[in-house]
């Protein structure tokens, strides 16, 4: 087992008990007890994501390739250290990590002692943990999650009742924002109490006889922010970050509800905001310090989102003793990639040192590409990917390129410039699978069957299909549940039943057939019924699928979506197992406290945009991605255009280090071949401005270290441009081919494939081609313009 990881993973995988087999590396210093406190730095590539082979579940490891670093260490703990699997908690950020994780966990103890380990998103964990101590926090256990789009409508409502102040002082506060504010607050763990001190304290103690917008839309962003959570109490719902908010002072507050737990797992370390470190601590309080994080200070690009790189020395404070070590070797990318990325990142001199290793050939030089133009641009990176296509022969397919932007917006002459040259694209991340408006309005007749209290769902399913019960009915039978201290649908239950004499009888017959398949449902599910045969009882029932076809032109795709959502329905329902003879822990500790609807809910809530992606849908089609949401992921070949003042870094951001590492995370992204590239001139919003190359880039080639030579200066900053940048795409020579093939494990192509496809290449784009590729580029202006 020992002998088959390197020197940085062993540090991460033994320790004293351990110690006979590690003498057999030959290291006895890579000895790492595991109860103390421990930060693995695992850089862009570094083994994490590796696969492993299958292995007996009650055999002893022998051997097996790097896999992914937290992994390893949980069945380590579990197999040498003899920890109940249920006593260890692994957290990561999306669910698909956490499947990820689970399935090769079983590979290594089994899916028996995998199914027992507690495991998901920090989200996830606090809604298990909260449904079943739900009490000792003031809430019911059948309490609704909150998306974002139900938030806004709640927020929007409450923005009208300063509707006249903000005309007053013409400013203009959109729900979004609000929102945005208040989640920023949340993942800083301030209440809606503690928010409003916070700001009436600033402005106090800077009083300013001048009118203040700021002040102000933080004065109203308060009191929404109040009145919002009350809203959100009344309907018995949790937003996203209240789960996290809650589930910290469940876990702080009520011993028994972490007193399992011997161990925690934090991936994706750097990505932390303070609410889920507290959330961290707090879990682990019971282990004494037994905590192994997993992170990149270098790829903290989430400082918007209010992630917290600083975590990671606040925990060195915190638990004391505690060891950092440093997984550097890459697996992923050539040398002159990581040399290229290097090179941009270690201009932050406060970083933490460290540097990226490889076992890969150097490979091609990244490009580095001026033009005069967006479109220009966006037309090279449309040929230039048809063009490696064919000098690969084949090794490379459409979806093996990934273009990567700093923001959506960039993409648009770039699509244009890919549907044009007919190769086929995708945008990752494009339409949130649960957020299309067919999913949203079955989930919301779902939530209410679950939830008679939330209000956000009544709104919605009220009127779907037409009744007649628009925004203005609702917000009168919400009216009047609160003079009558009933919830509103107790009260359109009451409408129909008769027993509200002073309703007139075509209210009763508006509400009737919505009450009537509330009712329906509500019998299946208490008979048992799955969340797909309800799905399916309600389509029946509303005759969703003649609504579509009356309402929406795309009908037959969302249609599609809505077969999609009985599919998801009857996944999670197989995934769950839900079978009352599991006596499990991991049976007893979720399934015990929710009804299947409930979890299947849960499940759909907590979804995010990178789980609800179709693998087929990009399998063979170009990828377009923002930076942020390729994180995580990998390419042959990636693609950065826009690499300019004013993108990297972002104009309306302070925080140039960030911006930095974002540019060095885009690049990481890439295996074997790395295209950056600017232009002299952009339109932004109508307006054509002049554009300058990144300072990232700039300073890339001149913090080399020969730059410092002040003796030929133009001819040394050539020269070093050109060692980590050229503008010259490569010709893609068998020597290049037979290196990219390898670190991507894959076959060559054959020498006379290569040829007839060229061929075939330059008879259907030859002007293009002598226009981008047989005229030379020159090197950027600020390499040659200083004599």
């Amino acid at each position: 087992f020992l002998n088959s990881l390197n020197a940085a993973q062993l540090q991460g995988f033994t320790a004293h008990s351990y110690r006979p087999l590690a003498f057999l590396h030959g290291d006895p210093a890579v000895l790492h007890d595991p109860v103390v406190p421990l930060q693995i730095l695992a850089g862009p590539g570094s083994g994490k994501t590796k696969a492993s082979p299958r292995l007996p579940c009650n055999s002893v490891i022998h051997s097996f390739t790097s896999i992914q670093v937290l992994t390893s260490r949980i069945a380590y703990l579990i197999l040498h250290h003899m920890l109940p699997p249920s006593s260890i908690c692994a957290v990561t950020f999306t669910n698909k990590a956490a499947n990820e994780m689970r399935e090769r966990l079983s590979k290594l103890i089994g899916k028996q002692r995998t199914s027992e380990v507690r495991m998901g998103t920090f989200h996830a964990l606090c809604a298990l943990f909260l449904r079943k101590f739900s009490k000792v926090v003031g809430i019911e256990g059948n309490f609704t999650v909150c998306d974002a789009d139900e938030s806004k409508k709640i927020i929007l409502g409450l923005l009208k009742l300063h509707k006249d102040f903000l005309s007053s002082r013409d400013i203009a506060l959109k729900d979004g924002t609000v929102l945005s504010i208040i989640s920023k607050a949340k993942s800083k763990g301030l209440s809606a109490k503690e928010f409003i001190a916070e700001h009436s304290k600033s402005s106090n103690s800077h009083p300013s006889p001048d009118f203040d917008p700021q002040e102000d839309i933080q004065r109203i962003v308060g009191s929404i922010y109040r009145d919002y959570e009350k809203s959100l109490r009344r309907s018995n719902s949790l937003d996203f970050d209240d789960l996290l908010l809650f589930g910290v002072r469940l876990f702080a507050e009520h011993p028994p509800a972490t007193n399992w737990c011997r161990h925690v797992l934090v991936d994706e370390f750097q990505d932390t905001n303070v609410t889920q470190y507290e959330l961290m601590r707090a879990i682990a309080v019971p282990t004494d310090g037994c905590v192994t994080v997993v992170g990149d200070p270098d790829q903290s690009i989430y400082g918007w989102r209010s992630a917290e790189v600083g975590n990671l020395a606040r925990m060195r404070k915190d638990f004391v003793g505690s060891k950092q070590i440093l997984l550097e070797e890459n697996y992923r990318s050539t040398a002159s990639i990581l040399k290229a990325s290097l090179a941009i990142v270690s201009q932050d001199k406060l970083r933490i040192p460290k540097t990226l290793l490889t076992s890969h050939p150097l490979g091609t030089t990244p490009v580095l590409r001026s033009f005069p133009s967006e479109q220009a641009e966006a037309n090279f990176i449309a040929v230039e990917i048809k063009r490696v296509v064919a000098s690969m022969g084949g090794t490379l397919q459409w979806g093996d390129f990934a273009i990567l932007l700093r923001f959506s917006a960039l993409s648009r002459a770039i699509e244009s410039a890919l549907q044009k040259e007919a190769i086929p694209s995708v945008v990752l991340g494009g339409h949130k699978f649960f957020e299309r408006l067919e999913i949203k309005d079955l989930l919301a007749y779902l939530q209410l069957v679950d939830n008679p209290d939330f209000i956000p769902a009544l709104t919605r399913a009220a009127n779907v299909p037409g009744r007649g019960i628009g925004e203005k009915s609702v917000t009168a039978l919400i009216a009047r549940a609160d003079k009558t201290k009933k919830s509103p649908l107790d009260v359109i239950e009451l409408i129909h039943d008769s027993k509200q004499p002073d309703i007139k009888p075509a209210v009763k017959h508006k509400v009737g057939s919505f009450v009537k398949t509330l009712r329906a449902l509500r019998k299946l599910a208490l008979e048992g019924a799955s969340p797909s045969d309800l799905i399916r009882r309600l389509l029946d029932l509303i005759e969703y699928e003649d609504h579509l076809k009356k309402t929406q032109p795309e009908w037959e795709s969302r249609w599609e979506n809505v077969q999609e959502l009985v599919t998801f329905a009857s996944d999670v329902e197989h995934d769950l197992n839900l079978d009352p003879a599991d006596s499990s822990p991991r049976y007893i500790s979720v399934h015990f406290f929710d009804t299947p609807l409930r979890l299947f809910l849960q499940a759909s809530m907590l979804s995010s945009e990178g789980d609800n992606q179709s693998e087929e849908d990009s399998k063979e089609k170009v990828t377009i991605s923002t930076c942020h949401a390729a994180k995580g992921l990998e390419w042959p070949v990636v693609i950065i255009p826009a690499v300019e003042q004013g993108t990297f870094p972002f104009y309306r951001t302070d925080d140039v280090p960030e911006e930095r590492r974002l540019l060095y995370v885009a690049c990481t992204r890439a295996q074997t071949l790395l295209y950056l590239s600017h232009v002299s001139k952009r339109k932004v919003g109508g307006e054509t401005k002049t554009k300058e190359i990144s300072e990232f880039v700039g300073a890339a080639t001149k913090e080399h270290p020969v730059s410092s030579l002040v003796s030929f200066h133009t001819c040394l900053l050539i020269r070093i441009w050109q060692s980590i940048f050229t503008p010259r795409t490569s010709q893609f020579p068998p020597a290049e081919r037979t290196v990219i093939a390898k670190v991507l494990g894959r076959p060559e192509a054959p020498e006379a494939e290569v040829a007839q496809k060229v061929a075939e290449l330059c008879v259907l784009l030859l002007p293009k081609l002598e226009k981008f590729f047989l005229i030379s580029p020159q090197p950027p202006n600020d390499a040659l313009s200083r004599e």
